[in-house]
């Protein structure tokens, strides 16, 4: 006969914080202090400091120094599927909306051109808008469409989604898309518009999206906040 082994007082402690974040603290609350917690859990304070460094590394919590240890906000998990913000957001519960919303006809230049497969001098339409999810600003985002594909003036639909203006009023609708993902830092000016610190972690999506005909209808480069977003890759193993 066995007797399974009491659970390390570490990991009591790990269970115990990861309670206090999702049932008891609301985001930006302070946790116990390492010596009280020390104290508690009959620990180290240096096992106090390891299971806390886990937890920041997860993005469960926060660290200002001489301040304490503070809960995080929650994370969105995305998904890498071909779905709009306003409909990642609406999935989760919370309602999409845009700001600092603008618009305007430029030419296309070599790199945007090449994107969607027409000449650096063909007039594409520029969409810069600041995304949020309950007011509170998620994503900065550049979008740009062939001219020709989206006459008219389409910066009245553009609190919502683009993706259900293109479908309602043009027909045009995503089959497929090319996507990267890059880790990178917000400037200044994107730090401004994210409300968020000035070199502060994001990540860079770049996508060309394609109508079922082929044709290049949009390409977008998103800029998240690293510190609201995760991504959720699921992969397979090939059989040997």
């Amino acid at each position: 006969m066995t007797t399974e082994r009491p659970p390390a007082k570490s990991d009591q402690l790990r269970r115990h914080l990861v309670d206090l974040l999702v049932g008891e603290l609301a985001p930006h609350a302070r946790l116990p202090t390492e010596r009280s917690l020390a104290e508690e859990f009959s620990v180290s304070r240096l096992t106090v400091r390891r299971v806390l460094d886990q937890l920041e590394r997860e993005g469960r919590v926060y660290r200002v120094q001489g301040s304490g240890t503070f809960v995080s906000e929650p994370r969105i998990h995305k998904s890498v599927e071909l779905t709009s913000f306003s409909e990642d957001m609406r999935s989760r519960g919370l309602r999409p909306g845009s700001l600092e919303v603008s618009c305007e006809r430029i030419p296309a230049g070599a790199d945007i051109g090449y994107a969607l497969q027409v000449s650096p001098s063909s007039e594409v339409l520029h969409i810069r808008r600041v995304r949020t999810a309950d007011d509170e600003p998620m994503c900065l985002e550049h979008s740009y469409l062939p001219a020709e594909l989206v006459p008219g003036d389409l910066e009245p639909e553009l609190n919502g989604s683009l993706y259900e203006a293109l479908s309602a009023r043009y027909g045009l609708t995503l089959h497929r898309a090319e996507q990267t993902i890059k880790a990178t830092v917000l400037d200044p000016d994107e730090a401004r518009a994210l409300h968020a610190p000035p070199f502060s972690p994001a990540f860079l999506v770049q996508r060309i999206g394609f109508d079922a005909r082929g044709r290049a209808v949009e390409r977008a480069d998103s800029l998240y906040r690293g510190d609201r977003y995760s991504y959720q890759l699921t992969i397979y193993r090939d059989p040997q």
